[in-house]
């Protein structure tokens, strides 16, 4: 089936693809002529979609997914992904206070922040990344993927899997991947965590921040990129990300330390989360 998801121009879509193209997992994500695909699981249910840009200020969605019923909460869940909701207008007047900001903005305009299909997918893929850069990240994931996720006979070339369920990594050495001992036992405690409170990871709930530090492993970092991208937080702020701390020292042409940043961010407060993704996306321009 296809559907059509509106949304508020402008909307920067080259910008969103290519988020989603360097972090994109083989055997369960691809990126081709503009289009990103996917699996997808939901209730026991598996299947696919892709989506592309079209004309009318909407994005196409081609969705092969054999439960008709789950189709609100699919919907639900690709318009928090792909920030189809957001109120960027009012968000660039709160930080345009901001001549950086100001600046960043007139220069990419429909700047969304990228979700993510699944909470858990995403708690993964974010301790995978602790202290190792996005590539090595997206190799150890897409050996989790091929090692525990669920084999998937797609329609979509390239797309083989599905993600692993919760049980799965709870049980699992994740250790033999290939990291740290500490970190595997933090990602199946990730998954028991969810086993044990099934809305952990669901948006708009009060004290998700809390909850995640609560977890062994996950530090501010790990719980602020979460909250930012899969509770959509929007004055999430990963304070210590190198990539930030980078791009503020790289715009202002010296040298800038973490402690720096936060104090800067304290002017892009309730909006932090936006001005982290034009900072990001700011950083990738210059490289």
């Amino acid at each position: 089936m296809r559907l059509l998801l509106a949304y508020q121009p402008p909307y920067d879509w080259p910008a969103m693809l290519g988020f989603l193209s360097a972090r994109a997992v083989a055997g369960m994500e691809t990126v081709v002529d503009g289009v990103y695909s996917r699996s997808i699981g939901l209730n026991g249910v598996h299947g696919t979609f892709s989506i592309r840009p079209v004309a009318g200020d909407a994005l196409q969605v081609t969705l092969d997914f054999a439960d008709p019923a789950a189709l609100p909460e699919i919907v639900a869940r690709l318009r928090r992904m792909f920030d189809l909701d957001v109120d960027l207008s009012a968000i660039h007047q709160s930080l345009k206070a901001d001549p950086l900001m100001a600046r960043l903005i007139v220069e990419r305009p429909g700047l969304r922040v990228p979700g993510a299909w699944d909470g858990l997918e995403l708690a993964i893929r974010a301790v995978l990344g602790q202290q190792i850069t996005v590539s090595a990240a997206i190799r150890l994931a897409v050996k989790l993927v091929a090692q525990y996720g669920q084999p998937f006979d797609s329609v979509l070339p390239g797309v083989t899997s599905v993600f692993p369920e919760a049980a799965v990594l709870a049980d699992a050495d994740l250790a033999t991947l290939g990291m740290p001992k500490s970190r595997g036992r933090t990602l199946s405690g990730v998954a028991q965590a969810l086993l044990d409170d099934p809305l952990l990871f669901e948006p708009g709930r009060e004290g998700g921040v809390a909850r995640l530090l609560a977890l062994h492993g996950i530090g501010d970092w790990t719980a602020q990129y979460i909250a930012l991208r899969q509770l959509r937080e929007m004055d999430a702020f990963p304070s210590g990300d190198v990539g930030l701390i980078n791009a503020l020292a790289a715009l202002q042409e010296r040298p800038v330390t973490a402690r720096e940043l936060l104090l800067r961010a304290e002017a892009w407060r309730p909006c932090r989360g936006y001005a982290a993704q034009l900072l990001w996306t700011s950083l990738s321009r210059m490289d």
